[in-house]
């Protein structure tokens, strides 16, 4: 087995990019997220972090972080836990700080369990969550109001949905610049709103792929709730992604979130697989 790191998304694209697209749906986080930096002309600090196990020219795991994220892994099995020491390793020797893993259920718990191993520290399951497919939309009932997309105008209250939506969704993930994410999303019209007489709820598209998009930040405040608004936003944006060209589209669903996940099937999203989180230990 050897292991390769490389410098840039480029680099580790051209040794990944067909291996990932062959399952493009449940590879879609690690691929989007490296095709938007392949494409992305500005440094990114501190450096992501790419890398690959392979034995002969068999891709047998692949992992990248953007610091202080949490590293993603994809495995061609579930149980490649001597290339996942490898890689514990070399982030190791590296002075890499990784606070956590995701990846598909099995595969992430396999290098959690290398992890443990190679540095002494423990790993801790975190949240649970579904990729789900969907590529032909069930329209539901549409309560009153209507879809658009975000402008500047919404930026200051998307702002505090995003805020809000990180510390209800994903509370132990690192904020990024929220301002700046927010408006460069409000500007290349990735942020779309249901407005009923002002804005009520929203969500997001995200990491396109070669055939696939993302929704993602599905977000409706406390006093919108239980009015269909979500349901209806998701719908028509769904259904927009797929208007534009795309052949599907993809979302994560929080496996302990019944609420969201019922509206998700409803509209017609299919489960794909599952993954999961592990959060290590800063010490042994």
């Amino acid at each position: 087995m050897n292991l390769t790191t490389y410098r840039g998304a480029d680099d580790f694209l051209r040794e990944t990019k067909g291996v990932f697209e062959e399952r493009e749906a449940e590879n879609n986080l690690m691929l989007g997220l490296c095709l938007r930096m392949a494409k992305s002309s500005e440094e990114i600090e501190p450096a992501p972090y790419f890398a690959t196990v392979k034995q002969n020219d068999d891709l047998l795991v692949a992992a990248m972080m953007t610091p202080p994220q949490k590293l993603i892994v994809y495995g061609d099995t579930d149980a490649r836990v001597e290339a996942f020491k490898l890689l514990a390793a070399d982030l190791l020797a590296k002075g890499m700080c990784v606070p956590g893993v995701i990846g598909r259920s099995a595969v992430a718990s396999t290098f959690a369990k290398a992890w443990e191993e190679v540095t002494g520290k423990s790993a801790t399951q975190g949240m649970r969550q579904r990729i789900c497919r969907l590529s032909e939309v069930n329209q539901p009932q549409t309560p009153s109001g209507s879809f658009r997309a975000a402008t500047r105008d919404d930026l200051a209250l998307l702002v505090q949905w995003t805020l809000a939506f990180h510390h209800e969704a994903v509370p132990n993930d690192p904020l990024p610049d929220v301002q700046g994410a927010t408006r460069r999303r409000i500007d290349q019209e990735d942020i779309f709103i249901w407005d009923d007489a002002g804005p009520v709820s929203m969500a997001a598209r995200s990491r396109p792929t070669a055939n696939g998009v993302s929704v993602n930040l599905v977000y409706t405040p406390l006093e919108y709730r239980e009015r269909g608004y979500a349901t209806a936003c998701v719908a028509k944006l769904s259904q927009h992604l797929l208007d534009s060209g795309f052949s599907f589209c993809t979302l994560f669903a929080n496996l302990a979130n019944p609420v969201s996940n019922h509206i998700y099937e409803k509209i017609g999203y299919r489960p794909v697989c599952d993954f999961a989180e592990w959060r290590f230990a800063e010490s042994a």
